[in-house]
């Protein structure tokens, strides 16, 4: 197994990063990384999730939605082919810091016989991919607060 893991504290809530997260339709107007989720945010659920990391052309997978925990975890599971051939469990946890704020700790983990052979290639990308995402998370949730409060 290998994993990535980002984190970035945004000044919101759990409840309202949670709420930008899940309004799937919304990922293509911020999320330089993900470019189109296409779905629902309910355990069992299969979404459309069309990956673009820097400097790499798109891929388009087809997860399953394996968490939903409000304001806590949305999690999937995505494989490429047959399970074990190259499986990844992206994750989304919001952790509650003691001024109010959120911690979002984004990471993967990736499992398979082709893990090992696609790293090297994979992970510098990935984890780029994963921080742009995490400052347009944390920069959408902030704009979204504050028209809210407007």
């Amino acid at each position: 197994m290998r994993r990535i893991e980002t984190t970035i504290d945004i000044d919101v809530t759990p409840e309202q990063a949670w709420a930008v997260l899940v309004d799937l339709d919304g990922h293509a107007e911020w999320n330089p990384f993900m470019s189109e989720i296409r779905g629902v945010a309910a355990v069992g659920e299969r979404l459309t999730v069309t990956f673009t990391p820097p400097g790499r052309r798109a891929t388009t997978f087809r997860p399953t939605v394996t968490a939903a925990d409000p304001a806590r975890r949305f999690e999937w599971l995505g494989r490429l082919g047959i399970p074990g051939l190259f499986d990844g469990r992206h994750r989304f946890d919001l952790e509650p810091l003691a001024d109010g704020r959120t911690r979002l700790v984004h990471s993967e983990e990736f499992r398979g016989v082709l893990v090992p052979l696609l790293w090297r290639s994979l992970a510098t990308a990935t984890r780029t991919g994963f921080e742009q995402l995490n400052a347009a998370f944390a920069a959408r949730c902030v704009a979204v607060v504050e028209q809210a409060t407007r």
